[in-house]
C-alpha cells in the first residue's frame, strides 16, 4: 500500500513538472540557480573563518617584540577615562601607549595628564586645533608614528578597548620575517535596540568579508580600531601620500595600497579581539559609513565587487521566491514549494554560520533580526553610495 502511494505522489509530481510553462521553468531555474550561488558565498566564503580558526590557533606563533600603541583621540575624555586602563595594564613585557589629542576641546588633556603620573609608559602628544587643508587624523597619525620608539605598531581608538589582558600578545605573535601587517577584530557590544542590532550586524558582515579574504590570500582592508604594522611598511609607503586629499582612508586605504598575500595575517581568537562603545547618534554611524564609502572608490583588486555582488544574487533570489510563490499559487502548486523549500535552506544556512561566526568574533548573534537586518542593511548601503555622491566634495581636505 505504501509503494503505490509513493508512486502516485511521484506520477503527481512528474506530471506536475510536464505542464510546467516556459514562464515557470525559467522562474524555477533562475531561482535554483541564485539558491546556489548564495550557498556557495556562505558555505565557502562566509564560513572559511570558521574552518580554519583551529588550525590557526596551533599556527600562532610566541613572538614577542617591543610594541608602540598608538590611540587616536578627539574630545573623547570620558572614554579615554573609561578604556585607557585596560590598555596601560596589559600583560606584556616591553611596550609604550601614545595616545594623540587631536584638537580636543574636553578636559582630554587633564585626564591624560592624570593617568601619566601614574604610568610611565604612557606619552601623549597634541595637534593643534587650527591646522586646516589636511587630514587631520592622517597628520596626528603620523605624529604618533614619528613619536614611537618601537619598529612594531598597534592601531586602536579613544573609543574602544581589548576585550582581555593578552591582546598586544595575540596580536605581536604572528609577526615574522616576512609579516609586516596584522589585521585584527573590532566587536560591537549588546546594546537594545534595532539600529544597535543594525550597526552590529554590518559590522560582523564587513569583518566577515576583509578577514575571510585574507586568509583566502586576498587581503584588501582593515580596521583602525584593531590594526598593526611594521614602522617600516609605513615610511617605505610614504605613510599616506597617496590618499592625503581625503579624509578618510588612515586604516583601509593603507592596507588596500601595502598589504599583500605575503605580508598579511589576520589575527581574530578572543585574546585578540577589541570591542568599540556604543554609537549614541544615527547620524554618527551614518557619517562613519559615509567615510567608508568615499575610501573604497579607491580601492584596488575585485574583493569589494565580489561582495557587493552577494548581495544582488540575494535580492535577486529574493524577488524569484516571491514571484515563483506568487505563480505557483496562482496555477503550478509545486513552483511554490520548490521555492519556499530553497528560500528555508538558504536562510537556516545563512543563519547557521553567522550565528556560530558572530560567537568566534565575541559578538552576540543577531539572528533573531536577521530576515529584517538582510533585506534593510544593503538597501542602507546604497543610499549611503547615493548620497555620497551629492556631497562628494566633502570628502576631501581642499577644494581645487
Amino acid at each position: 500500500m505504501y509503494i503505490c502511494t509513493f508512486f502516485k505522489f511521484t506520477s503527481s509530481i512528474m506530471n506536475d513538472l510536464l505542464i510546467f510553462n516556459h514562464i515557470e521553468l525559467i522562474l524555477a531555474s533562475t531561482t535554483a540557480g541564485l539558491f546556489i550561488i548564495q550557498l556557495l558565498y556562505y558555505l565557502i566564503t562566509y564560513a572559511r573563518p570558521l574552518r580554519q580558526a583551529k588550525r590557526r590557533q596551533m599556527e600562532a606563533g610566541q613572538a614577542k617584540p617591543a610594541v608602540s600603541v598608538i590611540v587616536y583621540a578627539k574630545n573623547e575624555s570620558e572614554n579615554l577615562r573609561k578604556h585607557l586602563p585596560a590598555l596601560l595594564n596589559q600583560n606584556y613585557p616591553e611596550y609604550e601607549i601614545i595616545v594623540v589629542n587631536d584638537g580636543s576641546t574636553d578636559e582630554s588633556d587633564e585626564v591624560l595628564k592624570t593617568f601619566k603620573n601614574e604610568y610611565d609608559h604612557l606619552y601623549h602628544t597634541y595637534i593643534p586645533e587650527d591646522v586646516k587643508y589636511l587630514s587631520r587624523k592622517k597628520l596626528a597619525l603620523t605624529v604618533g608614528i614619528k613619536a614611537a620608539k618601537h619598529e612594531i605598531l598597534l592601531f586602536t581608538e579613544a573609543n574602544c578597548e581589548p576585550m582581555g589582558k593578552n591582546w598586544i600578545s595575540a596580536m605581536a605573535r604572528n609577526y615574522t620575517s616576512q609579516t609586516s601587517i596584522i589585521l585584527g577584530f573590532c566587536t560591537y557590544g549588546p546594546h537594545k535596540g534595532f539600529f544597535h542590532k543594525l550597526v552590529a550586524y554590518d559590522n560582523l558582515i564587513t569583518g566577515l568579508q576583509y578577514i575571510s579574504s585574507t586568509l583566502a590570500g586576498n587581503p584588501y582592508t582593515g580596521n583602525g580600531r584593531n590594526l598593526s604594522y611594521r614602522k617600516d611598511l609605513f615610511f617605505a609607503h610614504k605613510g599616506y601620500y597617496k590618499s592625503l586629499s581625503l579624509h578618510a582612508g588612515d586604516d583601509d586605504l593603507f592596507i588596500n595600497e601595502s598589504a599583500t598575500k605575503q605580508n598579511t595575517w589576520v589575527e581574530y581568537s578572543p585574546e585578540s579581539i577589541t570591542e568599540m562603545a556604543k554609537i549614541d547618534r544615527f547620524s554618527m554611524w551614518k557619517e562613519m559609513k559615509v567615510s567608508r564609502a568615499a575610501t573604497q572608490r579607491y580601492y584596488k583588486g575585485w574583493n569589494l565587487t565580489f561582495f557587493r555582488m552577494e548581495n544582488l544574487s540575494y535580492f535577486l533570489f529574493f524577488i524569484a521566491v516571491i514571484a515563483s510563490i506568487v505563480f505557483g499559487i496562482l496555477g503550478n502548486w509545486l513552483i511554490s514549494i520548490l521555492a519556499g523549500l530553497l528560500y528555508i535552506i538558504q536562510f537556516s544556512g545563512k543563519a547557521a554560520i553567522l550565528h556560530k561566526s558572530a560567537k568566534l568574533l565575541q559578538q552576540k548573534p543577531v539572528t533573531g533580526w536577521l530576515f529584517l537586518l538582510e533585506l534593510i542593511l544593503p538597501l542602507f548601503n546604497l543610499y549611503v553610495r547615493i548620497y555620497r555622491i551629492f556631497r562628494g566634495k566633502n570628502d576631501y581636505t581642499f577644494r581645487l
